[in-house]
Formats: structure tokens, sequence, C-alpha cells
């Protein structure tokens, strides 16, 4: 099941209403108040998005703890900080697109507030990619949800993209109405105990919900797993444990369905481009820090 996102506020930063602000009759577009940001494409904005954008990036206040100072400033004085830059291109982007003031508010609590971000125990998860990767992508996922089926090619060709600089982590969440979710996951836990994780997830996801016993077995087989040792796994107290283990941690998160996604421990709203997003992680894993 795919939840909807939640609306947020950003408790009172962008409380500001969105009134029109007239400029010189000769040229609006170069109004007193109107920002240009070095590297952040303003190019065919119309008057009014250009005053949308400077008031949100005169408001709006860096999402680093070491720069309390607005966006535009933090950007105009190049200071060090990572996400600056990142930020005026995303508001650059949602006024292009017009979205409206609630929804700003939302992407950026989503993607930059420093609050926004939640300690993810990774330990005994299947994972792939560089354990000290900058960008990491938690995934909770059930392999009979049809949501977590489209999604897996995405991430595949996300991670083949990025492979040297992204770390994918898989956590279990089979949702009780999908009664093959847990059988599954425990035949893709069996897998992992033989180096076969990511074979076997991509098999489940691309099994279009055939996941019966016989079809489980199917594919251990043709991953050439051995079968004793895959049945014996598929029922171990272990298995059980780490299903349940990923499920508490879930539910301590508030995670609502299927698929949810963190990114750098930042949830990650699915209506947005996730290599978009994850394009700007690196970008800031890649600015200088501040001394």
């Amino acid at each position: 099941m795919m939840r909807s996102a939640p609306r947020l506020g950003l408790g009172g930063v962008l409380a500001f209403a969105l009134t029109a602000c007239p400029g010189p009759a000769s040229d609006p577009s170069t109004a007193p108040g109107n920002v240009e940001l070095p590297g952040v494409d303003t190019q065919g904005f119309t008057p009014r998005e250009k005053r949308e954008f400077s008031r949100y990036v005169s408001e709006l206040l860096a999402p680093c703890p070491e720069v309390p100072v607005p966006v535009a400033q933090c950007v105009l004085e190049k200071r060090a900080c990572g996400a600056c830059v990142q930020v005026a291109e995303a508001i650059a982007k949602a006024v292009r697109e017009g979205m409206a003031a609630d929804q700003i508010s939302q992407m950026y609590k989503e993607r930059f507030d420093v609050h926004g971000v939640k300690a993810i125990p990774l330990e005994g998860s299947p994972s792939r990619g560089p354990e000290n990767a900058p960008v990491t992508i938690v995934e909770f996922a059930d392999y009979e949800c049809p949501f977590c089926q489209r999604l897996a090619p995405v991430l595949d060709d996300l991670f083949a993209k990025h492979k040297d600089d992204v770390r994918m982590v898989y956590k279990f969440m089979p949702l009780p109405m999908h009664p093959r979710g847990e059988p599954a996951a425990r035949a893709a836990i069996a897998a992992q105990g033989q180096g076969k994780f990511w074979e076997m997830e991509r098999a489940l996801f691309g099994a279009a919900g055939q996941l019966e016993d016989m079809d489980l077995d199917s594919m251990a087989k043709q991953l050439g797993l051995d079968m004793n040792r895959f049945h014996a796994d598929e029922v171990a107290p272990a298995t059980k444990a780490r299903i349940d283990a990923d499920r508490k941690l879930a539910e301590d998160l508030g995670v609502k369905g299927t698929p949810t996604i963190y990114v750098n421990g930042r949830e990650y709203n699915l209506k947005t481009d996730l290599e978009e997003w994850v394009k700007g992680e690196l970008a800031k894993a890649a600015a200088p820090k501040p001394r």
C-alpha cells in the first residue's frame, strides 16, 4: 500500500502572505528586493515568480546549524554550507512548477529541515554499495505490494548509475493484508544467508505476485541455492526475529505503508524525483565543510 505524504508546515518560517509587491513600471523583474543568486537558474521567470522566489530565499533560514542566516545570504556570501545552493535550486524549481506556499513548505521540511533526519539502524540488514557512501537509501518494502514491485527497477537503475556513491539497504515490512508477503520475506532472508539476497529480491519483485511456496522454491533453485539450507533458514527463529525487528523499527519511525524510503535519514516523498534528490545529497556531501 502506498501512502500519501502528509501536508506539513514549517513552524512559522514560511508564515508570510504571498502578496504582490509592485516594482518599477519600466522593469519589474529588477525591482528592489528581487534576488539573483549565482548558480541558480531563474531565467524565464515572470515578475510574480521572481518576487515569490526572492521572498522564499530571503525568509527561509539556511538548513545548516552553523549558518543561521537566510538562504540567499548564505549563497551570496559563499558560506561553507553545502545545502544552501541546493535549497535555492529546489525553490526555483518549485516556483517554476507553480507549487503553492504549503507545498514548498512541505518540500523544504522533507528535504532540508535539520530536524527531519532520523537515525535508522542498519546492522544485519541486506545492503549493497559502499558502507561509507555519502548517500544511504533505506527501503521498507513488501514483496507482494504492487507499488514496491513498480519501484524496484527504478531503484536498480538508480543504483547502477551511482553504485560508487550510494548504499542501498532493505528492510522487511510484509503487510498483514498480503498473505504471501511474509513467506517471500523469509525466502529473501534465506537467500541472504547464501549471499544471494539481491538476486532473490529481483526475482521476488519480478514475480508479479506469484509467491506460493512452489514459486519460491523455483526461484531458489534457479539461483543455485542449497535447498536443504534454504528451507531450514526460511523457518529459523533468526529469520522471524529479523522480520519482527524491522516491523518494530517501522512502527517506531511511524512508517505508514510500503514502499517507504529514507534518503540519508530523511523520508522521501514518492511524488518527487528520487534521482534529483540523490544528486542534491551528493552535491551537499561534496561541498566544503564549515571550519
